[in-house]
């Protein structure tokens, strides 16, 4: 099948949002590097304590994730719109739970949460532009099982936010998603209720398969839904074990996560 020849000014646009794209990145990637040697070490020279230091840093995370989410759409990069998103600001000692569709959907969420923990792979820390920045905003690598629950518990009884993506990669387009097991775990064991955000992309872009510069013809669009709560409490109850209300607490999950063709009609 022969590939369909834009129009004049579509080119003229896609072109655009590559160098817009790349332009962005370029700002990120700068930024992140400020921010670990400039701008984290003064903020929190006058911290008492690590836990006062990494909520600084959250802080300026929020508000430069912001930045760069502001930048990527006045440039015309990409567009989006949040749902519900002062039910998500009100959350204490609670996980929030996404779907992965794209490379910048922890920063569109942490652009709106000034207090955001979250359990990052263990590749982002060998990242050199990143961390920096997970480092010392005290986020928890998955990379330590033995440690990773007490890590987990001990963020949540503070009454911290949690943001875990439980496919534990990015999604692919066009197959099916299966999500690990860990964001159920830590709930049933921290007896923690989850807050659901569903992310939608259209056209898809930032995928696991594509480069930052292979944009769609179109300008993408985010769609960041908050969803209702899912209480922990009736998965505990109805289960005989924690492994077992993990397993049930994990597909439930995954109906919500990504709804069938027939639901996602019923939503739009």
């Amino acid at each position: 099948m022969a590939r369909k020849t834009l129009p004049l000014t579509q080119r003229i646009n896609k072109l655009w949002r590559v160098l817009a794209t790349g332009f962005c990145f370029s700002i990120f990637g700068l930024g992140a590097l400020c921010l670990t040697f400039i701008v984290f070490p003064v903020m929190t020279l006058s911290a008492k304590n690590q836990h006062q230091r990494e909520m600084r840093v959250q802080s300026i995370i929020q508000r430069s994730f912001a930045f760069f989410s502001h930048t990527m759409r006045f440039f015309g990069a990409i567009d989006y719109s949040f749902e519900g998103v002062e039910s998500l600001q009100q959350d204490r000692n609670c996980l929030v739970i996404a779907n992965h569709p794209s490379l910048i959907d922890y920063v569109l969420i942490a652009s709106r949460l000034p207090q955001c923990d979250c359990l990052v792979k263990a590749a982002i820390w060998h990242n050199p532009f990143m961390k920096g920045i997970v480092k010392a905003a005290g986020y928890i690598p998955n990379r330590d099982p033995e440690n990773l629950l007490d890590d987990c518990s001990e963020r949540l009884q503070d009454g911290n936010v949690l943001l875990v993506f439980p496919e534990g990669t990015r999604t692919s387009p066009g197959k099916p998603s299966k999500l690990q097991r860990g964001a159920a775990q830590i709930a049933v064991r921290t007896e923690t209720d989850l807050r659901l955000i569903h992310i939608t992309v259209e056209p898809s872009f930032l995928t696991k398969e594509k480069k930052w510069y292979q944009v769609p013809d179109t300008k993408p669009f985010f769609r960041v839904a908050i969803k209702s709560k899912i209480a922990i409490e009736p998965f505990l109850q109805h289960a005989d074990s924690p492994t077992s209300a993990a397993r049930h607490l994990n597909r439930h999950l995954t109906d919500v996560l990504f709804p069938s063709i027939d639901e996602k009609k019923a939503i739009k």
